[in-house]
């Protein structure tokens, strides 16, 4: 099991490689939200995502003689990412398996940081079976996007940071939402937090018709979704929630919140012209539902991690034109 100590660990293995990313507000988005709000911008993290800190995590975790074998990862783009840019600084070969529908900007870098990519449709073929296949084979190491502890301890010292940002605020109460997937980021946070600023409450945010994290902490059992295609917000669409993410989800976060495709652009379109900065549809996930769901929401305070930035040109340039 993941606990607060694996997150420390993680972190020092993070230490002069990870941004510490900035906390940022607008008043412009105060007045929307009805309540302060704060955006955890993860989206200037390196490889434009969170995700560099659980494929560093991971990646350095690793004993040495099995690191210099290699690695394998299978991710839409981000993960990918983030584990080809370790496994290059680590002097390593990686594979990385992607769907064919990623989108051409996150299969461009996961090439350009040196990784080998293999393509696979995910309504017709089992990533899972690819990746072990694979993996077997060629002797590599699988890391998993998210059902992987070193992983979730490396994304958890996103809440590390937020705890710390938090305080220097002066902030000791706040609901903290987060894009959620499959779960690492979320619910590496929420472990954080629980230790370093208990007063924060996380909730995990989905895309509408890929909501299976919060249809699982409603039924409390692991709800799958009925397809995984779909929706823009292609970063945090997955089956369901991991077995080890869930149930840290269910123990610690709240219920979760659900926002639309353009509800997402809209944020985007708002986080670039308030704060500056470039956010993904399924990183934008959580600061729609600050700016859109405030009535589901309690609490004075918000805090919304934008989780990436890795957003196709066509893309960006809608969510811009529609705001």
């Amino acid at each position: 099991m993941v606990d607060i100590a694996m997150i420390e660990a993680a972190r020092d293995r993070l230490d002069g490689r990870a941004r510490r990313t900035p906390l940022l507000s607008s008043p412009f988005l105060d007045e929307i939200a009805g309540r302060r709000l704060f955006v955890k911008a993860e989206c200037l993290q390196h490889t434009g995502s969170f995700k560099f800190r659980g494929g560093w995590s991971a990646v350095a975790g690793l004993e040495p003689s099995v690191r210099a074998r290699g690695v394998i990862a299978f991710s839409s783009g981000n993960h990918a990412q983030g584990v080809a840019l370790a496994a290059q600084l680590h002097g390593i070969p990686v594979v990385i398996v992607m769907p064919t529908d990623a989108p051409k900007l996150k299969i461009a870098n996961t090439r350009a940081f040196g990784a080998e990519v293999v393509r696979y449709d995910r309504i017709k073929e089992d990533r899972d079976e690819i990746g072990a296949r694979l993996s077997k084979e060629r002797g590599l190491t699988l890391i998993k996007p998210f059902d992987e502890p070193l992983v979730i301890a490396g994304q958890g010292t996103t809440g590390l940071e937020i705890a710390e940002q938090a305080a220097e605020e002066g902030i000791d109460a706040a609901t903290v939402l987060v894009p959620c997937g499959g779960g690492g980021l979320t619910s590496g946070i929420a472990l954080a937090l629980e230790s370093r600023a208990p007063g924060f409450k996380v909730r995990p945010c989905e895309p509408k018709n890929f909501d299976d994290t919060t249809r699982s902490l409603a039924s409390g059992n692991i709800e799958r979704n009925a397809a995984l295609q779909g929706s823009i917000c292609d970063a945090i669409i997955t089956p369901q929630p991991g077995n080890i993410t869930f149930p840290i989800l269910k123990r610690l976060c709240g219920p979760g919140l659900v926002v639309t495709d353009e509800e997402a652009l809209e944020a985007m379109a708002l986080a670039f012209t308030r704060l500056k900065i470039v956010v993904e549809p399924g990183g934008a996930v959580a600061l729609a539902a600050a700016l859109f769901h405030g009535k589901e929401i309690d609490g004075d305070t918000v805090i919304a991690v934008t989780s990436g930035g890795n957003v196709d040109t066509d893309v960006f340039e809608t969510a811009l034109h529609r705001h």
